[in-house]
């Protein structure tokens, strides 16, 4: 029976792949609350996935040219959080702009609005902070998009130049350009349209 477990919890993890956060939530349709914790701690032990704060895993990435792995994804933790707590959250601009490259603030740290309680988590040496707002714009399918949309909204209207647009198209898998399109219909018409140009420009 637990083989059987692990074996589907390996496989859902690996479906997600690497940058993937998760914590015993995300498979409670695959076994028991107990069950499913105790596979993943069995899979910490064994390296197979990595604990990056209380009851949060990832699976790791390794960097050759470091020869370690690579540091947890901090939007992905965060999101991982959210759904553990059925918190909805949404990031903040300053910290969308250094997910994307676009800022030179300290990668290390990551805020977001939450209308769940105002807590802060330490991920490593880094931290994750959420404050208690009333969230008035409701979420997007992909966290993808609230990234862009929460730093174009931190540039503000008219300052969006050719440049930013191509940093951030690079920055947003090929795959997604579609869907965050799609994703964005309903957003104020300036950010539309600069996410218009961002999915739809050529390469």
């Amino acid at each position: 029976m637990s083989n059987s477990v692990e074996n589907r919890i390996v496989r859902s993890i690996s479906a997600r792949g690497f940058a993937w956060a998760f914590s015993s939530k995300d498979f409670t349709h695959i076994a028991s609350r107990t069950a499913i914790d105790t596979t993943l701690h069995r899979l910490a032990e064994k390296n197979t996935i990595r604990r990056v704060c209380r009851g949060i895993y990832d699976l790791p990435k390794y960097s050759a040219l470091l020869a370690q792995p690579l540091s947890p994804d901090l939007d992905a933790v965060a999101n991982a959080i959210a759904r553990k707590f059925g918190w909805r959250i949404q990031i903040n601009g300053a910290s969308a702009l250094s997910l994307m490259g676009l800022s030179q603030q300290v990668p290390g740290r990551v805020s977001y609005a939450s209308d769940g309680p105002s807590r802060d988590f330490r991920v490593g040496s880094n931290a994750i902070a959420f404050k208690h707002t009333p969230l008035k714009e409701a979420g997007f399918n992909h966290r993808e998009s609230s990234i862009i949309v929460q730093g174009l909204k931190s540039l503000g209207a008219g300052r969006v130049t050719a440049n930013e647009v191509a940093a951030i198209r690079r920055w947003l898998n090929p795959r997604l350009r579609k869907k965050v399109l799609n994703d964005t219909k309903i957003t104020t018409g300036w950010i539309q349209a600069a996410i218009g140009k961002i999915c739809q420009g050529e390469d």
